[in-house]
Order: C-alpha cells, then structure tokens, then sequence
C-alpha cells in the first residue's frame, strides 16, 4: 500500500505558501493529494472546481501529486483515498489551537489517519489566502503571494 498523505483546504486560492508546503510533503510521501474542500460556509472567490484547476495548473511540477475536490467529512474523504495521513501547515502559534482541535476531531472519527504538522518556509509564514484576497480587492499587488496563473484568475475574477 502506498504512503499517502491528504493535504486539505480550502485553496481560495493556493499560495506559495501552499505551494511551499507541497514541495515538502511530496519528499516525504509517496504520493500527496491535494484535497480542496467545498467550504461553502467561508463564501469563497472561486467555485470548488476553479480551485482545483488552479491548483492542478501549478502543480505540473510534482508528479507524486493530484489534486481532488471533496465535499465530504475530511476523515471520509480520506479513507476514500486510502490515505494515512493528514498534513497540516502551521504558520504560527494562533495555528496551533485550531488545528489541535481538528487533529483531535478527525482522530475521534478516524483513527488509524495520523495528523502530521508541518511548517512552511519562513519567506512564507504570513502568507495566507484571505489576505491575498483582500488586498486584490483593494486592487493591491499579489504577484509575490501567488503564481503568475493564480494573479490573472484573481483579476479576471474581479473584474479586471
């Protein structure tokens, strides 16, 4: 059986912080899943099939990794994918708190899926979705943030 490890998010959209964490995990595993939650409830830019296209377009480079939407419980989900892990991010110490609680949550429900927690690069530790989201709204620059492919999809998204 393959070592395989889910890392999920929303990806609204993905980051080089993302993409950083990636980079990482397919060292780690055999093979990574990328698996873009529905996350209707954070009303998010892109649909879930958007996200999972940008994700696939800069991602070419890692052929250890595919990308999935997914609509379900993230332990169904996993288990969908015979995965054994679940791979987190954690940017900083405000992280930590909420993804104990979802680490211990998918544990109760899963618990032959292990947690792995990794951080990203430092140049990237600030970096996160919603805050490139908002300073393109405010028709700032988010080419340091995000991939040339994920920029043009963010400004057509608004209009631009």
């Amino acid at each position: 059986m393959k070592n395989i490890a889910i890392y999920p998010g929303t990806f609204d959209p993905i980051t080089y912080g993302h993409i950083d964490l990636i980079g990482r995990a397919v060292k780690l595993f055999e093979h990574v899943i990328v698996g873009i939650a529905e996350s209707p409830g954070k009303k998010p830019l892109f649909t879930m099939p958007e996200r999972v296209v940008l994700a696939e377009q800069v991602l070419t480079a890692h052929s250890n990794v595919s990308v999935k939407g997914f609509a379900n419980l993230l332990s169904d989900f996993a288990k969908e994918c015979n995965a054994k892990v679940i791979l987190r991010g954690l940017r900083a110490v405000a992280d930590f708190d909420y993804e104990f609680q979802l680490a211990s949550m998918n544990r109760c429900l899963s618990p032959q899926v292990e947690s792995v927690f990794l951080m990203p690069d430092e140049h990237y530790m600030y970096i996160s979705s919603s805050l490139v989201r908002e300073i393109a709204a405010l028709r700032g620059d988010i080419s340091q943030f995000v991939p040339a492919d994920v920029v043009a999809a963010v400004h057509k998204k608004l209009g631009r």
